[in-house]
């Protein structure tokens, strides 16, 4: 006979053992006790935080038989009919796989139907927010009008897609992530009752891996407990679960502050190959950071760390430039959303390479005063030392008058994705792609490709954030590594000495920008010749 699962066996069975959920259970209580329980509820919030269980309890303390005392009380026929999951007046519908508006009208048609054994009809519908309009429509006039035989408790993970019509025949409650104190303490009773013996930094990890969610946690203690039959050590769940020592991701931290580039490398590697999963370590390292964060901005130590950890935490928020220290969360963040990258921790090695690189590079006394920054990571390089700044009548961008370039090879490269580029962009933003027809890239030094425009319209429109951070996202991926963008005004001015006098529709026509305007509609009521030079 096949073991049942930990979360089954410990499923709260009375308002008492629900864990974290105070707020709901005594108002529920107190609601029972007035007689003042209503026909319907919505319970909502995070998976695995007890709302379904918390229906099932008051399913049963509604049809309680007991006369006195709390209820339910877990001795009657009842009570022990929920319990084993044989009471036919309890009808828990998964709407996840039963959506139709089929499935809500053979509700309506039985509800209206007596008790076959208890007192009332209690009816939970899980993942409400699955059904579908024509679902919640019929549902709609039950909930409005319902037999006074009749419950209704709705659990949804997403209340917002729940419609406003349901939600106003509702009462609400909200289900919160539950603290990891009280998992752990909960963890301790179950594993207490099993007879098994863990040390309480396990418990501690397997409850921030659950992440406010005691059913997670039920299963992964269900987990590491499997494994063992004896002690179960901190070790030994870092082992299961892929995840990585404290000490690790602390000497990561260090080697960030101090901007050890080879050692946190290595780091990494030596991480990854003691079987460490690549995205977990990444969340880690963000887990650590925030730490480091709050210490820096708040003055706080961060929850649930330990002394030894929060003393590291505040010398590293020492280390750390509030700059920094953002820049550097921010790509780790991104690190861990990249899923397809080969091999997996190159994310992570790319992120902490970047966010080592120097905040500001040493400039000339002269060219300080022109000295470009680029928002994000603090990792840009001033492309162009020049001992003097350029004459103020200098309007064109004289750097590229060729298609010179410190990395020849890497320009080919962009030259050969720049159509397929175009097509990515296109799909995203038609007229970001509209713009990059009338640019080429003429040179690529470092992390940065330069894009030659025609124009100063079309150099100006790609300059500005939202755009510019599309077209960088875009040729980043393509690539394969992190890029950036710098747009200049090519000294060859040849088109703009063919600007179309007015009336020579036809060159206004050839225009990309126009091209594309025209394409979506629009059309060309006057053309006018544009100022001229200085």
């Amino acid at each position: 006979m096949p073991g049942q699962a930990l979360y089954r066996k410990y499923r709260p069975r009375t308002f008492s053992e629900v864990v974290g959920q105070e707020h709901v259970t005594r108002t529920l209580q107190n609601a029972l006790a007035a007689g003042r329980v209503v026909h319907a509820y919505l319970f909502s919030g995070p998976r695995g935080t007890g709302k379904t269980s918390t229906a099932r309890i008051l399913a049963k303390a509604v049809n309680c038989l007991a006369e006195e005392g709390e209820k339910p009380c877990n001795d009657c026929s009842i009570c022990r009919s929920v319990d084993e999951g044989r009471l036919l007046d309890l009808i828990e519908i998964d709407a996840a796989s039963h959506t139709g508006v089929d499935d809500i009208r053979d509700l309506r048609e039985k509800i209206h139907f007596a008790p076959s054994e208890a007192r009332y009809k209690f009816y939970i519908i899980d993942e409400a927010h699955m059904l579908s309009t024509s679902a919640f429509n019929a549902l709609l006039k039950t909930l409005e009008e319902p037999p006074a035989h009749a419950y209704f408790v709705l659990a949804t993970t997403a209340p917002h897609k729940i419609p406003a019509t349901i939600l106003s025949r509702c009462q609400r409650f909200d289900f919160r992530p539950i603290p990891m104190k009280k998992i752990v303490g909960r963890l301790e009773w179950i594993a207490e009752q099993e007879g098994v013996e863990v040390e309480r930094e396990a418990l501690e990890l397997i409850a921030r891996q659950a992440t406010g969610s005691m059913r997670d946690a039920d299963s992964l203690l269900d987990q590491v407990a499997s494994s063992s039959d004896k002690k179960i050590t901190l070790l030994q769940v870092q082992n299961i679960l892929g995840t990585t020592s404290s000490q690790a991701v602390a000497d990561l931290v260090a080697s960030l502050a101090a901007r050890e580039v080879s050692r946190g490398l290595h780091l990494i590697n030596e991480t990854i190959a003691d079987g460490a999963d690549p995205k977990q370590f990444g969340q880690e390292i963000i887990e650590y950071l925030r730490g480091v964060l709050l210490i820096k901005v708040a003055g706080q130590n961060p929850p649930d760390v330990t002394p030894e950890s929060a003393q590291d935490m505040a010398l590293r928020a020492k280390q750390f430039s509030l700059p920094g220290l953002l820049t550097t969360i921010r790509l780790f963040s991104q690190a861990t959303l990249d899923k397809a990258a080969f091999p997996p921790h190159l994310p992570l090695e790319l992120a902490f390479v970047e966010a080592t690189l120097p905040e500001t590079e040493k400039t000339p006394k002269a060219d300080k005063t022109r000295a470009k920054s680029r928002p994000g990571p603090r990792h840009a390089k001033e492309r162009r030392e020049t001992a003097s700044p350029p004459p103020a009548e200098a309007k064109v961008d004289k750097r590229l008058p060729s298609r010179e370039t410190k990395d020849p090879q890497a320009l080919e490269r962009i030259e050969n994705l720049w159509e397929g580029l175009l097509t990515q962009i296109k799909k995203r933003n038609m007229h970001v792609e509209a713009l990059l027809k009338s640019c080429q890239p003429v040179a690529v030094e470092e992390d940065v490709v330069v894009l030659g425009f025609y124009y100063p319209f079309h150099k100006g429109r790609i300059e500005e954030p939202r755009c510019k951070g599309l077209v960088e996202e875009v040729l980043s991926q393509a690539v394969g590594q992190p890029y950036h963008i710098e747009c200049v005004l090519l000294a060859d001015r040849e088109r703009r000495r063919e600007s179309p006098k007015k009336g020579n529709l036809q060159a206004v026509k050839e225009d990309p920008l126009i091209k594309a305007a025209l394409e979506m509609g629009g059309e060309i009521t006057e053309v006018k010749s544009p100022p001229p030079e200085p």
